[in-house]
């Protein structure tokens, strides 16, 4: 029987309810009993992550490391957590920042 994946921080997962079904996201913390903090650098940035329950989350195989988010040191920004899930193949929806 396979073993459910965890949802230690630097896991991608997908939203599965609430507004932003669908969306991908970085775990940032796992807060315990059942929740977590995600945040995808767009609509939920690391100033101000998402708690979410972990029941509405799907998540993926990959997990970043975060050393390798920033290698050459420093605070890790949203435009580095962009980047870590384009990287991983998980495109950020980008139609809410457009204009017009």
């Amino acid at each position: 029987m396979k073993e459910p994946l965890s949802f230690e921080s630097g896991r991608v997962v997908r939203s599965t309810q609430g507004r932003d079904r669908g969306r991908f996201f970085l775990v940032i913390e796992n807060l315990g009993d059942g929740r977590v903090t995600v945040a995808d650098g767009m609509t939920h940035r690391l100033a101000n992550p998402k708690k979410k329950n972990i029941r509405h989350l799907h998540a993926k195989p990959n997990v970043v490391n975060w050393d390798t988010i920033r290698p050459e040191g420093g605070k890790v920004q949203d435009s580095d957590l962009r980047r870590a899930l384009e990287a991983c193949g998980f495109a950020v929806d980008h139609s809410l920042c457009e204009e017009g």
